[in-house]
């Protein structure tokens, strides 16, 4: 399986876990588009830099070879599924927590 592939599955995970594994709908939240703006930003420069210096470096055989910032376009979509689940996972578990 291609890097490619993996972050497309990826995120297909974390927008299941989100609506309907956690029910949370954070993908649904304007509230979650303003913080991942905000994280994203974050994202393209530390992409840009490790890629730019060749800290990080990337097989072209298992990528599209579409960069932004330098960095692969898969790691934006890596970046969007670990932020997705993770946020998810904690409002889930901040609610259970207000339960007990």
């Amino acid at each position: 399986m291609s890097y490619t592939q993996l972050a497309i599955f990826a995120v297909l995970c974390a927008i299941i876990f989100d609506l309907y594994i956690t029910e949370v709908r954070l993908i649904r939240r304007r509230v979650f588009w303003t913080s991942y703006a905000i994280i994203i930003a974050f994202q393209l420069l530390t992409n840009w830099w490790l890629t730019s210096r060749n800290i990080v470096m990337y097989d072209p055989n298992v990528i599209t070879g579409i960069r932004i910032a330098s960095a692969p376009v898969e790691d934006l979509l890596f970046g969007f599924a670990l932020v997705l689940g993770v946020l998810s996972n904690w409002i889930r578990i901040g609610a259970l927590k207000k339960r007990c």
